[in-house]
């Protein structure tokens, strides 16, 4: 572990302090480009696949374990992206690191589903997470989350109204949905998953 924090301090594709950014992530790509975030990025294929096919986005990949943030950089190092960032931090702390409005999309991507009912506060897509993502979103910003588990989706779709939230879209099978498969770009969980046959959950989301 140690030799794994060791590396990523010294990435030249991590922010190493994100909470001086705040307000002045274009500053940190040097243009005035959209910013895009990925909060549990896991290996970072998601973000590097986006950044390849859209260079006129900012992306920044959340993730707060570094052994799989390794993997991220290990990949980056192998086809540098000027476009993508990496940040190592717990989504708890996400509004001291972008502005109001700083953020134009977010994507939540299989994320931890914390199943034992007391930890319903700490998955990403609950009303106290949205709160939080209601202060860094843009005005016409939105939300895009991914999953395989039912339940979690079951649960996230019951916080969207409480939250004040509405729904854009949602399907229960994405990979035999043709509208909302379109641009689909995948994790490297929704290829073992979907390659199993199991069905992936999406919903997009944005606010009253």
């Amino acid at each position: 572990m140690t030799g794994s924090r060791e590396m990523i301090a010294d990435s030249r594709f991590v922010v190493h302090e994100p909470f001086e950014n705040k307000g002045k992530w274009n500053q940190v790509f040097g243009n005035d480009h959209p910013i895009q975030i990925e909060i549990g990025m896991g290996k970072g294929r998601f973000m590097m696949d986006l950044a390849a096919v859209n260079p006129n986005i900012n992306y920044i990949g959340i993730e707060k374990y570094s052994t799989v943030l390794l993997r991220a950089i290990q990949k980056m190092e192998e086809n540098e992206l000027a476009n993508l960032r990496f940040i190592r931090m717990d989504a708890e702390d996400i509004c001291e690191v972008f502005d109001k409005g700083e953020v134009a999309k977010i994507y939540l991507n299989f994320s931890d589903p914390w199943p034992k009912d007391r930890h319903a506060k700490r998955r990403l897509p609950s009303r106290q997470f949205l709160e939080r993502y209601d202060a860094i979103l843009a005005k016409d910003g939105r939300i895009e989350f991914k999953t395989d588990n039912e339940d979690l989706f079951d649960f996230a779709l019951e916080e969207i109204e409480p939250a004040g939230w509405q729904l854009e879209a949602a399907t229960r099978d994405l990979h035999h949905d043709e509208r909302m498969l379109a641009g689909n770009i995948m994790t490297e969980y929704e290829e073992k998953f979907s390659s199993l046959g199991n069905p992936i959950y999406k919903y997009i989301i944005y606010r009253n």
